[in-house]
């Protein structure tokens, strides 16, 4: 509101948006929603504590109710044994083993590193690169098409990393080590005994014929990888002392030739580790010769 033309002269607007409010901002109380919102400590809180609590008590009786699947304990001599990591690293698994990932250590910390960084940096920035307040993922194509990419990805690479391991463990007729053990346990207390420990040498049983060509030929074969130079057998591994009293020559060839239970085919190993096939064939008829005396 002016009175003059002076350039000086203070103008004031009367009833103007413009004009600022004096005094404190107070938001308005919860209770003036009601049905809407609540109080957050002590009511949202406690049910929050609730649902915690009631989710802790579901998992903590999953874990009661069935027993973690261990394997036999780490043995880094035991060449027929497949790692595999827990079912959510599977994709990331699977991805380290193509040839642009892996091989010299360039690719390997490409794979490794740079491009799963590139990945989770991504999810970082998402919120940054979709800003928009719309809710549909349609009309949110960044976001909805980063999401969909990364999901059909996992999910393939997870399905194919498993159909490779169970190919593995037919080929090599493999039984998983937890499974095996598993089953020893199960055999073990249906024969009376407390656990599932591995076989034990026979009581007595040692090593015969020591100066018999045979002995010289199994410390070049690849029994030795399961059954220790020792044949008492490796971190679980049944050993072999004894095994005349078991089986007999032409079944141990057979075994070597075929395999059996958790034991792959090992003829074609030792000929490619430069044994003949009359090497081999001594080292069946040394084996049978293990019996207890």
């Amino acid at each position: 509101m002016a009175h003059g033309h002076k350039s000086n002269e203070k103008v004031v607007y009367v009833g103007d948006s413009r004009v600022r409010k004096s005094g404190p901002m107070i938001p308005p109380d919860y209770s003036a929603f009601p049905g809407k919102s609540e109080v957050f400590i002590p009511n949202f809180l406690l049910k929050e504590w609730m649902v915690g609590c009631v989710a802790l008590v579901g998992v903590l009786v999953l874990v009661m109710q069935e027993a973690a699947p261990l394997g036999y304990p780490a043995d880094p001599t035991n060449t027929t044994f497949i790692p595999m990591p827990d079912w959510y690293f599977l994709f990331l698994y699977q991805f380290l083993k193509y040839p642009y990932v892996s091989g010299d250590t360039l690719k390997i910390f490409i794979g490794s590193i740079i491009i799963p960084g590139i990945m989770f940096g991504g999810l970082m920035l998402a919120p940054f690169l979709d800003t928009g307040k719309e809710r549909r993922f349609y009309k949110r194509p960044i976001a909805s098409a980063f999401m969909f990419v990364t999901l059909i990805a996992c999910i393939h690479l997870t399905v194919v990393s498993w159909m490779h391991y169970q190919k593995e463990l037919t080929d090599k007729n493999i039984i998983p080590e937890h499974i095996k053990r598993e089953h020893e346990m199960e055999e073990a207390k249906k024969a009376g005994g407390g656990g599932g420990a591995a076989p034990k040498p026979a009581a007595g049983a040692q090593i015969v014929a020591q100066d018999d060509k045979g002995y010289e030929i199994y410390q070049k074969a690849t029994c030795i990888n399961c059954h220790a130079k020792d044949m008492k057998g490796v971190s679980g591994m049944p050993a072999l002392r004894g095994i005349g009293d078991k089986h007999s020559k032409d079944e141990i060839m057979k075994i070597i030739k075929e395999g059996k239970g958790g034991m792959s085919k090992q003829y074609d190993d030792n000929i490619k580790k430069g044994l003949t096939a009359a090497d081999i064939d001594a080292l069946a008829e040394w084996l049978g010769k293990q019996k207890k005396q």
